[in-house]
């Protein structure tokens, strides 16, 4: 069997026939993107708890293979705000050198999703789950930016939701007017800039060089990069393996395994939504690919986790952008600021970057599903809410794992609900003209039921239950299936307990017209060879033929004013296949 794996990024593609005419979009486009990243890759670092420069030297490398690598024309990668709950979690637990090996099993995660062929699979995670984490990510984004925002003097804020609040809350009397003004100002910039500007110049690089200009020119008292990091490195940093041992490596599997399900979700999300803005289509397994190498990569130069970003994304488009080239451009454009302006990057304020976070947590929060959740199913809502509030008070990778579960649960539940299993005859069952019951002769002593939807573990017990309410057993069972288009283990275990209980009192079961998937499973489990292949009939008509023979009954007279024509075309198809046999035996003679 040959191995396929899928490894042809889109550059390759669009590189064919690349000229000037899609040059200068790509680099307009690139430029602008790279300016809109600084400020948010600073503020993403910051906020999950790692220096500025991770989330630069994130955005230089990530975004320069995802897009170099990815199965996306426009997508750009780097830090975004829904891991700063989860990296600011494992750095405070486990410490910077195991986030970084977090990081890199999650990149090789992503790498076997994507040469695994998993891309599609990420589409089938619930809407209501990717929403509610999205919520409660941008509940806590907006959380962990009250300390800068309004310059609270606390030296080490808790991750956990209710102690940092409680911490918080306690510290207010340490509020500083110089920064919430700075800080305010910086928000009411973001939120009042003219949106017809914001393509080209945003709101967020106005507020940044507007209060860092203040700031070093006034020299207002507030904290900023200089005075908390230090400022940024004038350059990349070399490459470092971090150091792995097994006795961390084991309890990063579960935060690793988030990080990449975000990572996947995310970029696959940009990904959907960049197709439908340049109508395009991408590759989800290369993009998982590029997804992969970008995280494995990353951390050996200092860098965060990173996917790709759909405001970002978004921008690239707007400004014109064609190809992956825009998003290199990208990165190499933050490469150029940090060898060229990091010295200024000492003065830039965090009160400034908090607003532009405030910001971003406000455009994150899916806000707008609170006011529908009326109109939801109730399951639903149920599934939302859980994935919100485990999100907010207990952990990002328990809310996943439990919105899962639980969606998953209540999917069971519903096709449960819908499988549908009820004794019918000749003057209930309808089912058109081909398969119905009607004008057809079922013989005493049997009894027909039929099947409708999935016979999964959620509905097995239907039968059984069904078949209680029988005053006396039948001596031949017919199951209509046709109507069943799954199995599970759980259903086939079912009908062998049946089988296994009627032939143990000289009963019969017949199958009629089992549909594909049920049938295969059957076959491999050996149960079509158990209950006899001659019981498995194609159609109602040949199931009650089969029960007559069973019964010793002689065969039925037929009621079908077609069955002459049909009995006519049989026999024309007999002859049409010997006139073709013995058309071919006199062309191997003449051979």
């Amino acid at each position: 069997m040959k191995l396929i794996i899928p490894f042809r990024p889109k550059l390759i593609d669009t590189l064919k026939g690349y000229s000037a005419h899609d040059l200068l979009p790509d680099l307009v486009a690139g430029l602008t993107v790279g300016i809109v990243a600084l400020p948010l890759a600073m503020a993403f670092a910051i906020a999950s708890g790692v220096k500025p420069e991770a989330g630069i030297f994130t955005a230089v490398i990530a975004g320069f293979l995802i897009s170099a690598l990815g199965g996306t024309r426009v997508c750009i990668g780097g830090p975004t705000g829904a891991f700063i709950v989860i990296i600011y979690g494992i750095g405070a637990k486990y410490g910077l050198g195991n986030l970084a090996i977090c990081t890199v099993m999650a990149g090789a995660f992503l790498l076997v999703m994507g040469l695994g062929r998993m891309g599609t699979m990420i589409k089938y995670i619930p809407y209501p789950v990717t929403m509610g984490f999205t919520s409660g990510i941008a509940v806590l984004i907006f959380t962990t930016q009250i300390k800068d925002f309004f310059g609270l003097k606390v030296e080490k804020v808790p991750p956990e939701f209710i102690e940092k609040m409680r911490v918080l809350f306690e510290n207010l009397d340490t509020l500083q007017w110089p920064t919430v003004v700075l800080a305010a100002a910086s928000f009411a910039i973001i939120k009042l800039w003219p949106r017809n500007w914001q393509r080209r110049l945003p709101g967020s690089i106005i507020a940044l060089v507007a209060g860092t200009a203040v700031v070093a020119l006034c020299q207002i008292p507030v904290e900023t990069i200089g005075s908390k990091f230090g400022g940024i490195p004038q350059s990349l940093p070399t490459p470092h393996i971090p150091a792995f041992s097994w006795e961390n490596v084991r309890h990063l599997i579960q935060p690793g395994i988030t990080i990449a399900l975000l990572a996947a979700i995310e970029s696959l999300l940009c990904a959907v939504v960049a197709d439908g803005m340049i109508d395009d289509r991408h590759d989800s397994n290369q993009e998982l690919i590029a997804q992969g190498i970008a995280n494995i990569v990353s951390p050996l130069f200092g860098g965060i986790a990173a996917t790709s970003a759909i405001a970002r994304t978004a921008t690239n488009v707007k400004s014109g952008a064609r190809t992956p080239v825009a998003g290199i451009i990208h990165a190499l454009t933050l490469l150029v600021i940090v060898l060229i302006a990091a010295p200024l990057a000492k003065f830039i304020p965090l009160a400034t970057l908090s607003a532009v976070l405030v910001n971003v947590a406000l455009h994150m929060g899916e806000w707008h599903n609170f006011g529908r959740l009326s109109k939801w199913p109730r399951s639903d809502v149920a599934v939302f809410l859980t994935a919100f509030i485990l999100t907010v008070v207990v952990d990002l990778t328990i809310a996943v794992e439990v919105g899962m579960v639980l969606a998953a649960m209540l999917f069971i539940k519903r096709c449960a609900e819908n499988t549908q299993i009820m004794a019918v005859d000749e003057s209930t069952e309808t089912e058109g003209s081909h398969h119905s019951l009607i004008g057809k002769e079922i013989p005493k002593g049997v009894m027909v039921y039929r099947i409708f939807g999935a016979f999964l573990f959620g509905a097995a017990d239907k039968l059984e239950s069904a078949l209680k309410r029988l005053k006396q057993e039948p001596d031949v069972l017919i199951l209509r299936m046709r109507k069943v288009l799954a199995m599970d283990a759980t259903g086939l275990n079912a009908l062998e307990d049946l089988y296994e209980r009627l032939h143990g009192k000289g009963k019969t079961v017949i199958l009629s017209g089992p549909h594909t998937q049920p049938l295969l499973v059957m076959d491999k489990a050996g149960f079509l060879d158990r209950i006899g292949r001659e019981n498995v009939c194609a159609h109602i008509d040949a199931a009650l033929a089969r029960a007559r023979e069973v019964l010793g009954l002689p065969p039925a007279e037929s009621k079908d004013p077609l069955e002459s024509e049909r009995a006519s075309l049989r026999e024309s198809r007999k002859e049409l296949t010997g006139a073709l046999e013995r058309a071919n035996k006199a062309l191997n003679i003449r051979k």
